[in-house]
């Protein structure tokens, strides 16, 4: 978490407005591009300008070694560049407000839990969507929206305290209400989860305090805490993605089958091996460059099993 402004110290203090200034200043020279101009345009920026600038594309590489690594290297290739170009159009989608909404909201939705998330919606039943870094997942929020359903979704704070602003600026103009990840977003998340509204977490990041398990045969630590919620609350646990259109501007919003209850740990492969389903058969709308599958003291891949400079 950061550390809130006040505790900074003063060169901290400057440093991060000095970069909220900064990206802040780009973001509205971007936001002056016509819609469907400026995100294929933040893609290729990001694809060609900030990705090699940044280390993106070195992280896409040793994560591909270690979940793919007999993948050609001309497939690899092609990642380094239209993964950072998907992270780009789905980051400047998110700070369009608006004109995001307007264009998502009407997005077709299908697949074989979509029955199952209608009759849990008419029954009152609590539901909780489980999505991952895909696509992008903002995409299905003002469309289930759109549809009657009063979507709230855990988020995890930016480091940069005044981008932070900003960032939860952006959220809440795709939709309301938003729990920060903590102990105070959590029992918001909680009573609105108990009052039978529907909930969205993002699982596919590197949980500390999760459980050793498997993503791409390899070993991935990951929370099992929206599989106890699931249990607790019987909630309709249903995995949720927005899956990007060969157009690059609209989207599919794609209804799993839901996660049968068992157990935390079962229940959470399941939710790991469903999307590692979806990114196998769309390998560029991952957001490769997150340290998946980075050890947590005695847990997951040892330093011998991953890449130099992991």
């Amino acid at each position: 978490m950061p550390a809130d402004p006040s505790t900074l110290s003063r060169a901290d203090r400057i440093g991060y407005r000095l970069s909220n200034a900064v990206i802040s200043a780009f973001l509205r020279l971007v936001m002056l591009i016509p819609y469907h101009r400026r995100v294929p345009a933040m893609g290729w920026l990001m694809a060609f300008v900030a990705a090699p600038l940044v280390g993106f594309r070195g992280r896409i590489r040793r994560n591909l070694e270690i979940a793919v690594p007999d993948m050609p290297d001309e497939e690899v290739q092609r990642l380094c560049r239209a993964v950072p170009d998907s992270i780009g159009r789905s980051l400047i989608e998110m700070f369009s407000g608006a004109e995001f909404r307007d264009q998502v909201k009407d997005t077709p939705m299908r697949g074989p839990g979509l029955a199952a998330l209608e009759a849990a919606q008419d029954a009152g039943r609590p539901i909780l969507i489980v999505s991952g870094h895909f696509g992008n997942f903002n995409a299905a929020r003002p469309t289930l929206v759109a549809r009657g359903y009063e979507l709230g979704a855990l988020y995890r704070r930016m480091a940069n305290p005044y981008f932070n602003e900003t960032y939860v600026d952006a959220m809440e103009g795709i939709s309301t209400p938003l729990f920060e990840q903590g102990r105070r977003g959590m029992s918001q998340l909680v009573r609105h989860l108990k009052s039978g509204k529907p909930t969205a977490i993002l699982t596919d990041l590197h949980a500390h305090g999760g459980r050793e398990l498997s993503f791409f045969g390899r070993k991935a630590i990951t929370s099992v805490i929206p599989a106890e919620l699931a249990l607790k609350y019987d909630a309709l646990l249903v995995p949720i993605y927005g899956l990007r259109r060969n157009d690059g501007l609209s989207f599919e919003i794609l209804v799993n089958e839901p996660i049968p209850h068992s157990d935390p740990t079962s229940m959470t492969q399941a939710i790991n091996d469903d999307l590692e389903r979806l990114v196998r058969a769309h390998m560029d709308q991952w957001f490769w460059v997150h340290r998946r599958w980075k050890p947590f003291f005695d847990l997951g891949l040892r330093p011998e099993e991953l890449p130099e400079g992991y």
